[in-house]
């Protein structure tokens, strides 16, 4: 946080315009919300961004999987895309228990599925973090997931 304060004090000694210094908050906290998504190396399956990271796609086959991946999302308070989002996913549980969650700012965790079948629903998203995720106990299936 005093990187954000620092560059806030940059831009007012350079004489940046109100809008630059917010434009670039918003990049440096847009930074650090990259920072809490799963690296693509730890992931179970395969993920695709789309025109950000709070967009593409995630394709996995779990075997026993338990914990939590961070898939999409991010911290911004103003997304260039809009504050919407489409989110489609085909999960298949064959064991264990596995949910689909979006967890938003300071508010308790949302799960959108949580047993086999299909979800699709768009999402209006508040300036805060806002990251889509699953949640694994033990297990094993499957998870096709878009978001748009």
């Amino acid at each position: 946080m005093s990187a954000v304060v620092v560059l806030l004090a940059m831009g007012i000694l350079a004489g940046c315009s109100k809008d630059e210094i917010l434009d670039t908050y918003n990049q440096a906290i847009q930074a650090a919300g990259d920072a809490q998504l799963t690296g693509n190396w730890s992931l179970e399956g395969k993920r695709k961004y789309g025109v950000d990271h709070y967009t593409g796609t995630y394709t996995a086959d779990y075997e026993g999987f338990s914990g939590t991946e961070y898939l999409f999302g991010g911290t911004s308070i103003d997304r260039e895309a809009g504050n919407k989002i489409e989110v489609i996913c085909n999960l298949s549980i064959t064991d264990g228990t596995a949910k689909l969650v979006l967890q938003s700012g300071s508010d308790a965790p949302q799960t959108l599925i949580e047993s086999t079948g299909y979800y699709s629903e768009t999402i209006e998203l508040p300036p805060a973090g806002n990251y889509i995720l699953v949640e694994g106990g033990e297990f094993t299936g499957s998870i096709e997931l878009e978001i748009k």
